[in-house]
């Protein structure tokens, strides 16, 4: 009985000790997703604003561009799948690979190749442990993003979009990230980010009683759209990566709550066992004395 009262009181010991260490996760990621919240209410409005431009001049041109007009029979097209290089977040990285699988399947279905490019561990160790092909990955800076890892990010992009498909490059390009709706809520979206859908836009800003401003393109609308066409592209993986940060601080904190409750429940349990079992030696203990003792009385009648 002894032996199993250790045991009991090693598990508890080893069990308070993770519930510290998940409790301490809990907060740090409760303290960095206030930061990341206020990262994505700064950084979409620059993004809107681009995009409100962007929708000007196509709107204002008849102008062909990458950034603006859509090919007739697209063949192939680029997929920016954004995961997270941590574990512990509960199904944060499992849902966003399964929407880019999504993405992915409906898009060969239209009969397009896919080209995917991942920022994040967990999407690339996945990829690799199924030997499918990446593009290219990023790693390192999921969980606290800045605008020169969007830049790096987007360069590849940019270039596959601005080639010819049939020396590699692509017409056109997808994101899949986790966007951030409440500390309990986070999904993960599938957007379309070129060629940009004019005709959406337009209603977008119409239903919200918007009116286009009138422009006039120096030196031409096109050099206009080449000059933001980076920035556009970079402004929306920004507000991406800052939007799953968010999300994965979340859904890290929600897990690592979880984790400390459980543990909580089960040290509970744990105790009440031990209890019962140190209860269960002390009764036996005293069984024991008091047999002894009935035994040396008897012997000691037996005697007289």
């Amino acid at each position: 009985m002894g032996a199993q009262l250790r045991v009991y009181k090693r598990r508890i010991k080893s069990i308070t000790a993770t519930k510290k260490i998940t409790k301490a996760m809990e907060m740090i990621s409760a303290s960095r997703i206030v930061k990341a919240q206020r990262k994505v209410a700064a950084s979409t409005p620059y993004a809107t604003e681009l995009t409100r431009a962007v929708t000007a001049v196509a709107t204002g041109s008849n102008t062909t561009h990458p950034l603006t007009t859509e090919k007739d029979n697209p063949a192939r097209a680029a997929v920016l799948l954004l995961t997270s290089d941590r574990g512990l977040a509960g199904g944060y990285s499992a849902n966003a690979i399964k929407a880019a699988d999504q993405l992915s399947e409906r898009l060969r279905g239209e009969g397009k190749e896919v080209d995917t490019y991942i920022v994040g561990r967990k999407g690339v160790a996945y990829y690799g442990f199924r030997e499918r092909k990446i593009a290219d990955s990023w790693t390192g800076f999921t969980d606290r993003p800045d605008y020169a890892d969007a830049k790096r990010v987007a360069a590849p992009l940019i270039e596959a979009v601005v080639k010819d498909t049939a020396e590699g490059g692509v017409d056109e390009l997808h994101i899949v990230f986790t966007e951030f709706v409440s500390m309990m809520t986070q999904t993960p979206v599938q957007n379309r980010m070129l060629p940009l859908s004019i005709d959406e836009k337009a209603e977008e800003s119409g239903s919200k009683g918007e009116i286009l401003p009138l422009f006039e393109f120096e030196p031409s609308a096109e050099d206009v759209l080449d000059a933001l066409l980076p920035r556009y592209v970079e402004s929306r993986i920004y507000n991406a990566l800052l939007q799953a940060a968010a999300s994965e601080h979340a859904a890290r904190r929600r897990a690592m709550k979880s984790a400390t409750d459980n543990a909580g429940e089960l040290v509970n349990d744990l105790s009440r066992l031990a209890n019962a079992a140190r209860q269960a030696e002390i009764t036996q203990e005293i069984s024991e004395i008091v047999g002894g003792s009935a035994a040396l009385a008897d012997a000691a009648g037996s005697d007289r």
